[in-house]
């Protein structure tokens, strides 16, 4: 199996978004019943990662198969109080534009290979290239699923905990645009 290069827009007649399984039921459930619909309806838009079909068993698969998805991450927007950012800034008191990183999964087939790195990272460049395209945002906020993802966004030293929910992560706008 070998991956594509760029990650795309979830869609449902080209992608099996069904037997994608992290370990995560809430995650899988996500991506296979909700993705698509809260992308029609704006809620959110979420990227997957498909594999691609070798060309060895292009004669066993189906011309009209989907493919399967290695990985995916889900964006949305929110807004956040000032006084619970972690910020240095003098911020108006209304509450303030973010982007959130609401999904982010690798296939279990995929774990400890360092595509959750890769993901993460087109997360955040997607985060800013809709920020610089004008989505108002001040920064990306997630909130850590437990204490093993705690350590995965930890690793890469560019978020910091809000100062009320340690398991909610900030990232400022300025910083992901130097990525």
């Amino acid at each position: 199996m070998t991956l594509e290069q760029a990650f795309v827009v979830a869609d449902k007649a080209s992608h099996d978004l069904k037997t994608f399984d992290c370990g995560k039921t809430g995650m899988n459930d996500f991506l296979s019943r909700f993705a698509i619909k809260h992308n029609k309806l704006g809620l959110s838009r979420t990227w997957v990662l498909p594999e691609v079909v070798s060309k060895a068993n292009t004669e066993t698969a189906p011309t009209d198969s989907k493919k399967t998805i290695a990985a995916y991450f889900t964006l949305s927007t929110a807004t956040v109080s000032r006084e619970a950012i972690p910020a240095q800034h003098s911020l108006p008191t209304y509450p303030i534009p973010v982007i959130m990183l609401a999904r982010l999964a690798i296939d279990s087939k995929y774990q400890g290979q360092g595509l959750g790195a890769k993901t993460l990272v087109t997360a955040l460049r997607q985060a800013r290239t809709l920020s610089q395209s004008g989505l108002p945002a001040y920064g990306l906020i997630l909130d850590v699923l437990d204490e093993q993802a705690l350590g995965f966004y930890n690793s890469f030293e560019v978020f910091q905990p809000f100062t009320d929910e340690p398991m909610r992560l900030f990232v400022g706008m300025k910083t992901l645009s130097d990525l």
